[in-house]
């Protein structure tokens, strides 16, 4: 179940994760939200 959320990041951890979004995009060739980056990136680095 997912839950909206606010959080602050910063500007270059938010560059980080819009260019890792863009080479998602790219590889699926599908959408690919900014939350889902999010989330990809959380359960990888808290395994």
């Amino acid at each position: 179940m997912s839950k909206r959320i606010t959080i602050m990041i910063d500007d270059d951890l938010d560059k980080k994760l819009r260019t890792y979004q863009a080479k998602q995009i790219e590889k699926i060739q599908k959408t690919y939200s900014y939350s889902k980056a999010i989330n990809d990136i959380l359960r990888k680095s808290l395994k």
